[in-house]
């Protein structure tokens, strides 16, 4: 499946089964927290509420229903709870 939905603290954008969520949700002007990208600090961990994701290896902890942003691409639709309010920017898409 290339095209899907990404539901991110109740708010849904497009995405797709081929990058990571980390990546989709900047592209999509969503911001959450992050420090490496390659999943040793574990500061986008999230809650994945419903759906599936392929999670490569990461070094940080994870606990039960959490995934890494940058090291999680979505299989199917996700719908995934960040723990904090996320930073919105404008992306050319929006306007």
């Amino acid at each position: 499946m290339s095209r899907l939905t990404i539901k991110v603290n109740g708010q849904e954008v497009h995405g797709n089964s081929r990058e990571s969520l980390l990546t989709q949700l900047e592209s999509a002007g969503i911001q959450p927290e992050y420090q490496c990208r390659n999943g040793m600090c574990g500061a986008c961990r999230c809650k994945l509420k419903s759906g599936a994701v392929d999670q490569q290896d990461a070094m940080a902890f994870v606990g039960s229903n959490e995934i890494l942003a940058c090291r999680s691409t979505p299989k199917a639709n996700v719908d995934i709870e960040f723990d904090y309010q996320l930073t919105y920017i404008a992306t050319k898409e929006a306007m």
